[in-house]
């Protein structure tokens, strides 16, 4: 098989392909990339617990699951074919057995125990797919399930025609306002913060709860060179 076949630089998006189900194929790597770095900038580390909405193929999962300490990645995704293909082509089962993490096959997160408590939350291209009340859903949950200084990052495909429908909505995209999320945000008891990082089509925002170090975002501006400032003063 060729490169290019592994790779499924050939596939569409949306074709029944694990690197192809979830996004531009080519672009694999680079989700990944601009995804992990962000959470790390803004203070991750091996020991947080870690919630992975909608992990798919383990596209961002294949760099957080080596980093992490043991059983504390958790990836959620109604696909459990995604997810073993993930296993099977990017992580390896030897890790998988050596890391322990929790994979839920749903949409929700009614399986897991309420006395989790979650350090970083990640959504990405999650919310550009979900109609307002799964929206609405998710910020609520999120803001009884992050730890004291917990934090939620999500990107969302920001425009002026809001989604009116409801569920989820796939492979089709939606838009939301800067205020419907900021003021979903503030009902729910959670900061907001816009930042400027890097993604192919979306923005990234940042929900946390008071306890959070909101330094890390230094004002939508996340940066090495914040955290080492951090740091510093720690």
């Amino acid at each position: 098989m060729s490169e290019e076949d592994i790779l499924g630089l050939s596939k569409h998006i949306g074709d029944r392909y694990y690197r192809a189900y979830i996004g531009p194929p080519d672009k694999y790597d680079l989700v990944s990339a601009m995804s992990f770095n962000l959470l790390t900038v803004c203070g991750l580390r091996q020991n947080h617990k870690l919630l992975d909405i909608g992990c798919g193929s383990l596209r961002l999962g294949r760099l957080l699951i080596p980093y992490l300490n043991a059983r504390n990645y958790v990836g959620l995704d109604p696909n459990k074919w995604l997810i073993d293909d993930g296993i099977r082509f990017e992580v390896g089962s030897s890790l998988i057995e050596i890391k322990q993490p929790t994979f839920i096959h749903d949409s929700g997160l009614s399986t897991l125990d309420d006395r989790v408590k979650l350090d970083y939350v990640v959504a990405q291209s999650i919310f550009s797919h979900t109609a307002p009340d799964l929206l609405e859903r998710w910020i609520a949950d999120m803001s009884l399930r992050l730890a004291h200084d917990g934090v939620f990052f999500v990107t969302v495909l920001e425009g002026d025609v809001e989604c009116h429908g409801a569920g989820w909505i796939y492979p089709e995209c939606v838009q939301y306002g800067l205020d419907t999320v900021s003021e979903l945000a503030i009902q729910y008891g959670l900061k907001f913060e816009a930042l400027t990082w890097y993604h192919l089509s979306q923005t990234w925002y940042a929900l946390y709860v008071p306890g959070f170090s909101a330094r890390l975002l230094n004002d939508g501006l996340p940066s090495r060179s914040s955290f080492r400032a951090l740091r510093k003063e720690s």
